[in-house]
């Protein structure tokens, strides 16, 4: 089985596998011969919210998987391992399941239909970092505040240490704490994803005091933003979110990283704050869909009804 793309290899299922909160599935399709052609990895993740059922099973996928070249009708592949994970979901009682970052719009949409999904209309934007420097991007207010921030003292560097990555992670805790729709992995899972070449986490102080950081994966010669928190507000004139996400696509760029995509561009309403911050590096916004299929039949039903196409 060959693992190009981080987010369905054996590296992040051994990693969730030891983590608590979540458990790995890997769905696995052969030809004739026994020869893997594709492959799937499906979290199962516990989830909390303040409202009810308060805690409940979720399955989260991204992207349609990773397939071999001999493989010759990918969708028909997708939907027999879509038809699995969803068997399987059902049986281990998940609330719903979500997939996201799918390659196109249109991917699999015969098989998500037939397996009673619904799409979202949902906007994900991304940046080019191979056809101009990621710079000439940005507008002269953005600019402008990098550099006044940076003249002040704000400075953004890879974590070098356990503490400092126990710092972030804490700050990435009760940054989220208030957030309904975000899932915050364990902090053992942090400390493995550390560990591995595959991601990077950027922290973001002033005055040795940590005011912002994210997280990237590096898959497949492309950056993506997994986890950003910042205390944009008590820090405002220095705009730590900014500087945080700006040197994060800088790492990228002097990598060789060909696009930077940002897997969470906000909620899909009309307006949305976080979905214009990050448009303001210059990114391309694409309107894809992220499909959901919830296992208690009514409820999909009204759903599917609500965002019928």
């Amino acid at each position: 089985m060959t693992c190009n793309n981080f987010f369905h290899s054996t590296e992040l299922f051994r990693i969730a596998e030891r983590t608590s909160g979540q458990t790995p599935y890997m769905v696995v399709t052969q030809d004739q011969t026994g020869k893997c052609v594709a492959h799937m990895l499906a979290l199962l993740r516990w989830h909390g919210t303040w409202i009810p059922p308060f805690i409940y099973k979720q399955g989260r996928v991204y992207g349609e998987g990773e397939y071999e070249d001999s493989c010759e009708n990918k969708e028909q592949v997708f939907g027999l391992m879509l038809y699995e994970i969803n068997r399987f979901f059902r049986r281990k009682l998940a609330l719903y399941t979500e997939f996201s970052a799918l390659s196109q719009k249109m991917f699999g949409y015969q098989h998500f239909r037939q397996n009673k999904y619904f799409p979202m209309n949902w906007q994900e934007i991304h940046n080019s970092l191979h056809s101009m420097p990621p710079e000439n991007r940005l507008s002269k207010k953005t600019l402008k505040r990098i550099a006044h921030a940076e003249s002040a003292g704000v400075t953004t560097s890879e974590v070098a240490t356990k503490e400092e990555l126990q710092l972030f992670y804490n700050h990435l805790k009760n940054h989220f704490r208030s957030k309904i729709k975000r899932f915050i992995p364990s902090e053992e899972m942090f400390t493995k994803l550390y560990q591995n070449q595959h991601t990077k986490t950027f922290i973001t102080q002033y005055k040795n005091k940590l005011i912002g950081g994210c997280t990237i994966i590096l898959s497949q010669g492309n950056a993506y933003l997994w986890y950003l928190a910042s205390k944009r507000k008590t820090f405002y004139p220095l705009h730590p979110d900014t500087v945080t996400v700006w040197n994060a696509i800088k790492y990228a760029h002097a990598n060789h990283c060909e696009h930077f995509y940002f897997l969470y561009a906000g909620l899909p309403f009309k307006k949305s704050q976080f979905r214009e911050f990050i448009l303001k590096f210059g990114g391309k916004p694409v309107t894809k869909y992220r499909w959901f299929r919830i296992y208690i039949p009514w409820v999909n039903r009204v759903f599917s009804w609500l965002y019928r196409q």
